[in-house]
């Protein structure tokens, strides 16, 4: 059959990835001083934190339209036999309730729940595409990505709090709490939604190799395939700390590093680094 995959930007994958497996975006909006720009396409997130730093307002972040979907899938649908988009967990948005509601105008066009974020959005997109490769129908690739989402694991390491605060994801405590302890707090997505599992002190660096050996060290479970090391504006040192704790723990065939995009970004602020990988 002839699938073509689409996805919300929050997948977080590499442009030839995008390009390898034919994969086509639709924005998300970024709000700064009250106006709309779209996510990868008119604003970048150098954008938004110099934005941040010269004003100390923060952005917020804003769904794709039912509207923008049923013109999104338009373009696909006729071209054809099935149109399959992932979108951003639903626990986080409700993207995935107005590209349902888009999807009810055509008779080929399915839409799935990560359950998920970032990269970890971005896993389940690429098994999407790998299972149309495949040739496989869009009823069953849907069928089968509902397992692969529950075996999807993210979680981010975070220096600062303040974005994630400013965007509700957080307690003022939980908060203050880690920036007067010089903690650097780790978030993972459980059942669909964001949670504070761990708090590290140190420097962030050094914080990168505990949490990702805490994540990898002596697990029998990991499907070796591949690995993202995402992050957004991490230093070098810390996308070193981290790739070598992953050589250093398990052993992956790929091991990609990606940028976050503008609504990650905007919701966990720089320097957030996060191991992304799927467990059998």
């Amino acid at each position: 059959m002839n699938i073509k995959i689409t996805s919300d930007s929050t997948c977080d994958l590499t442009a030839e990835l995008l390009d390898s497996y034919d994969i086509t975006l639709i924005p998300l909006y970024i709000i700064k001083n009250g106006r709309a720009f779209r996510d990868g396409v008119d604003i970048t997130p150098s954008d938004i934190f110099n934005y941040v730093g010269d004003t100390n307002n923060f952005c917020t972040t804003a769904a794709v339209s039912t509207f923008d979907y049923i013109k999104f899938f338009e373009r696909f649908s006729s071209k054809y036999d099935a149109v399959i988009h992932i979108n951003l967990g639903s626990g986080f948005s409700v993207c995935h309730g107005n590209a349902q509601a888009a999807a009810k105008v055509f008779k080929n066009i399915f839409v799935i729940d990560s359950r998920n974020l970032s990269s970890g959005h971005g896993h389940v997109v690429l098994a999407a595409a790998k299972m149309a490769a495949e040739g496989m129908s869009g009823e069953a690739i849907c069928r089968s990505l509902d397992d692969v989402i529950g075996r999807v694991e993210t979680s981010f390491l975070i220096e600062r709090l303040d974005y994630i605060f400013k965007g509700g994801r957080c307690s003022l405590a939980a908060a203050l709490g880690a920036d007067i302890l010089h903690q650097r707090t780790c978030v993972e997505v459980r059942g669909g939604m964001m949670q504070v599992t761990k708090k590290y002190r140190g420097s962030f660096e050094r914080c990168v190799g505990a949490y990702v050996r805490d994540k990898l060290e002596g697990r029998k479970d990991l499907v070796p395939d591949r690995i993202f090391i995402t992050h957004s504006e991490a230093t070098g040192q810390a996308a070193d700390a981290a790739r070598s704790g992953i050589e250093q723990n398990a052993a992956f065939r790929e091991v990609i590093q990606t940028q976050a995009g503008c609504t990650i970004s905007a919701h966990c602020g720089p320097k957030t680094l996060g191991i992304l990988f799927v467990r059998k």
